[in-house]
């Protein structure tokens, strides 16, 4: 019977199968960009506000797009630094959409970073990040094997739904980043400290599990090496980046080359159980606005038929007026 599905049903019904399989023998895993500093409160609450001057950013991310019902996230945030709070504060909001609705997911952040110069050349940012998440369950979109076996087309399932099929968390996050003379730089985050409970059962046992975040860098200007001041004209900027959450881990290496306005860069991510993808960036900065577009090339086993994964990032840099800024910003990449 199962053979006599249309090739596209197959496809999405192996998906969903994939998805509540995942959800209920791993636990709950976050989304995550490839640009990861193009959505810089997302992958580290102490990076809020360390632009100094207002900050909006948009990003878009779609993945396995050639399989149907692929993963969509959208996010949105603004950030600036006060001097009234001594630091830097934000606003998040992330959206998933999975399965083609089946399962969505709605995160609203607020975020606070503290910043302090411990030397003339070294600066500190601790950043603390409050959400409320909103997890939401499509059941009317999910397809079960009475209703395939049945022959007739919208026959009700006989299966019983969940307890509830939408879930409110609160969660928080802590971040440390650090700064050495605006060209190297590094930092620490830690997600979901409260690790709450994910699940759609009352009785069930579907922890968000902590994720933690190490990333570092630097900008070499290709002229004088490692310096002060702005070498974002002609230079590399080589990074790392590892995130653990739950049994999974991930590594990503990869760099930048800078030959403004444009920005080149190129990555390699690796999931240690598997390699995952190269990606490709191609970004365009302007003094006001960034703009970014990068494709993820799939070489795991589930090769590239998926579509591997296309996103894009866009960042708009306001003034920052007549205000005098004693803090120094914390040069990190802007994809």
């Amino acid at each position: 019977m199962f053979a006599e599905i249309p090739n596209r049903m197959r496809l999405k019904l192996l998906l969903i199968t994939f998805i509540l399989l995942t959800s209920a023998l791993v636990r709950a895993q976050d989304a995550s960009f490839s640009q990861y500093y193009g959505n810089p409160l997302y992958l580290n609450p102490a990076l809020t506000g360390t632009k100094i001057c207002p900050r909006l950013t948009l990003n878009y991310r779609n993945q396995w797009p050639s399989i149907p019902a692929s993963f969509v996230t959208y996010a949105v945030s603004y950030d600036r630094y006060v001097d009234a709070v001594s630091g830097g504060i934000g606003l998040m909001v992330m959206s998933e959409n999975m399965a083609d609705g089946i399962l969505t997911n709605t995160q609203v952040s607020g975020l606070y970073s503290f910043m302090v110069n411990l030397t003339r050349s070294l600066t500190m940012n601790a950043g603390v990040q409050a959400s409320y998440m909103q997890n939401r369950l499509n059941w009317d979109k999910l397809i079960f094997e009475d209703q395939l076996l049945s022959g007739i087309n919208n026959v009700p399932t006989q299966e019983s739904p969940p307890d509830r099929l939408s879930i409110g968390l609160i969660d928080f996050s802590a971040g440390l980043l650090f700064g050495y003379n605006e060209q190297v730089y590094g930092g620490v985050a830690v997600n979901h400290l409260s690790e709450p409970d994910n699940s759609f059962y009352s009785n069930g046992d579907s922890q968000l599990d902590m994720k933690v975040t190490v990333h570092a860098g630097a900008l070499i200007d290709m002229r004088d090496g490692i310096r002060s001041g702005d070498a974002e004209n002609l230079s590399l900027s080589p990074n790392i980046m590892y995130q653990q959450q739950g049994k999974f881990h991930q590594l990503n290496l990869g760099m930048y080359l800078n030959v403004y306005p444009f920005v080149l860069g190129a990555w390699f991510r690796h999931n240690f159980e598997n390699p995952d993808a190269v990606i490709a960036l191609l970004g365009f900065q302007h003094e006001k606005f960034k703009v970014g577009y990068s494709y993820d090339y799939t070489i795991s086993q589930l090769t590239n038929s998926t579509g591997g994964a296309h996103e894009v990032s866009f960042a708009w840099q306001f003034d920052c007026g007549q205000k005098t800024i004693k803090q120094k910003a914390i040069k990190c990449p802007r994809f």
